[in-house]
């Protein structure tokens, strides 16, 4: 049950009454918005049909829809006519520029039947939108100026002033709209070509379409126009350059890439396909001599070539499109034969030093070696190396000589030998080389002191040890060579309680084996200290020795 409504609370845009003779068939007519809230007033029906608001209940007063749906009633208490349930004239009543709804109101003791007619009217609460959001369009960029082009219609449900009202085009300098009325009074919108189109400068044009209604406010929709250019044969095949110059060796062999044109054509599809072939300048000569793929631009050697018979290959070659109307380019080639470095450099050592003393002096000469090679330019200049870790440098002595001297200090005990590798190789591309080894031997010199393990000894003795007993046997080292690591070994003398060292002790001066000479008591004599000495038989000779003690035990029973 609603509550009683303030007048206020009425809403209605037009109340007409039409009376017949008979009352009967008299129709009222009310109007209302559509989309009006749930439970809103549209008219006192019982004042309007002149009922007695207290008799309603009683006579059973009701609302009958000629409609699916029960969009309004009655309120029996008051006698208002509001609305039930949300009313979209857009879904009521499709399509039609004016919507009512037909009621009738039924009260009993006596039977009555009043005929009601409602009208809803429009609001703007829809917005125009087109059937499809993109459209596609394929222009030729031939078109002139001034063509026009069809696109989707906006709708809009609304009617009316609500209704599509203009369209509007995003900023373009190549399109713009006319606007146009259909016989219905629809709006619709042609696209027009104002300038000329290039599809190389620009292969599309996305636009905005906007439609808006009448509506205050206004609504608005849109959508995506794409104008996709269509290409027409325009533009003519172009090289990078003019003219190119390149160089190949005598030696290349046959099928050898010599260089690889590429003309470009602005154009698209068969228009943008290119052919490539020799222009009527080119010599037989050089046709015979060089291959031009005419898919690829790739041009490749066909012949031998002789630097010494044909230096210099002059072409013109003609770059054509699969248009309709078939449009060409061309740019010049020359082809410069280079002499290849077919010379191995040479080598050859002049003189060689070897064997040399390990104490051979700085920057002395040990070798002199001469370079050449037959070829000419870069080809022909060559240098000379030496591995870099050996204690030799390479010092020019005049044009293609060198010489081999010694920059560091030799020492045979660590290096005996060295195996010296010439390398020459000249600056060709890629660069050729030859390379030849000798061999340099040192000769030693005494220049290592023999030495011993340690350097004092201790030999411990059982008194009355037998005479000639072996104590001890010595043994020192020295690395030179030959004379020089023969060692001798001798016991400097030495008088202990006036007796010398060589009647209490020998040795033998090959093998370094300590004898006592003589039994000895632990009581008179308890330890000798002495010096045994090796001596290599170099020139001079160069020794070292040791210090040995002998010392006596007790006998012990």
């Amino acid at each position: 049950v609603m509550k009683n409504p303030t007048p206020s609370q009425y809403v209605w845009i037009s109340l007409l009454f039409v009376v017949v003779l008979k009352c009967a068939t008299a129709v009222t007519h009310y109007s209302i918005p559509e989309e009006m809230e749930e439970g809103s007033a549209v008219a006192n029906l019982a004042a309007d049909l002149g009922l007695d608001v207290k008799t309603l209940v009683e006579r059973r007063m009701r609302l009958e829809l000629i409609a699916n749906r029960k969009y309004l009633d009655v309120n029996r208490e008051t006698g208002e006519l509001y609305v039930v349930e949300r009313i979209d004239r857009e879904s009521l009543c499709p399509a039609k520029t004016s919507c009512f709804l037909k009621m009738e109101a039924i009260i009993e003791n006596p039977k009555r039947i009043f005929y009601i007619e409602l009208e809803i009217t429009d609001i703007n609460d829809n917005a125009p939108h087109f059937r499809r959001d993109t459209v596609d369009l394929d222009i030729s960029e031939a078109t002139q100026p001034g063509e026009r082009f069809s696109v989707s219609n906006a709708v809009d449900p609304d009617v009316g002033s609500n209704s599509v009202k203009t369209y509007h085009l995003s900023e373009s300098d190549y399109f713009t709209i006319e606007i146009q009325t259909g016989r219905d009074g629809s709006k619709f919108a042609d696209l027009i070509l104002k300038k000329g189109l290039n599809r190389e400068e620009q292969a599309s044009h996305h636009l905005i379409l906007t439609a808006t209604d009448g509506g205050m406010p206004s609504r608005s929709g849109t959508a995506s126009i794409i104008v996709h250019v269509l290409d027409t044969n325009d533009n003519a095949p172009t090289f990078e350059r003019e003219s190119y110059q390149v160089s190949i060796l005598e030696n290349s062999p046959i099928g050898s890439l010599v260089f690889q044109l590429n003309a470009t054509d602005l154009d698209e599809g068969s228009n943008s396909e290119v052919i490539y072939s020799f222009s009527l300048y080119t010599s037989e000569k050089t046709q015979e001599t060089f291959h031009l793929n005419p898919v690829t631009g790739e041009i490749t050697v066909k012949e031998v070539l002789n630097y010494e018979h044909f230096r210099v290959y002059d072409m013109e070659v003609i770059a054509t499109d699969k248009g309709t109307k078939s449009l060409s380019g061309q740019c010049k080639l020359k082809i410069l034969v280079e002499d290849m470095n077919d010379n191995h450099p040479e080598l050859s050592i002049k003189s060689f030093q070897s064997p040399v003393s390990e104490d051979i002096k700085l920057d002395t000469v040990i070798a002199v070696v001469s370079v050449s090679d037959k070829d000419s330019g870069e080809n022909g200049i060559v240098d000379l190396h030496i591995p870099d870790d050996m204690p030799f440098k390479l010092r020019k002595s005049s044009d293609n000589y060198y010489e081999l001297v010694v920059s560091e200090a030799l020492d045979r005990e660590k290096v005996p030998e060295y195996d010296i590798t010439f390398t020459v190789t000249d600056r060709g591309s890629p660069p050729l080389s030859d390379n030849e080894t000798m061999t340099l031997e040192l000769l030693d010199v005494n220049d290592n002191v023999p030495q011993f393990p340690k350097s004092f000894y201790t030999i411990r003795v059982m008194e009355n040890n037998a005479p000639g007993a072996l104590l001890e046997s010595l043994s020192a080292f020295d690395p030179d060579l030959h004379e020089n690591q023969y060692l001798v070994y001798v016991i400097i003398e030495k008088e202990i309680a006036n007796t010398s060292m060589s009647m209490l002790f020998s040795i033998n001066p090959e093998d370094g084996k300590l004898h006592a000479l003589k039994t000895f008591d632990y009581e008179i004599e308890k330890e000798f200290l002495f010096h045994i000495e090796a001596r290599d038989s170099g020139s001079p000779p160069l020794s070292s020795n040791v210090i040995q003690t002998a010392r006596r035990q007790p006998v012990r029973f």
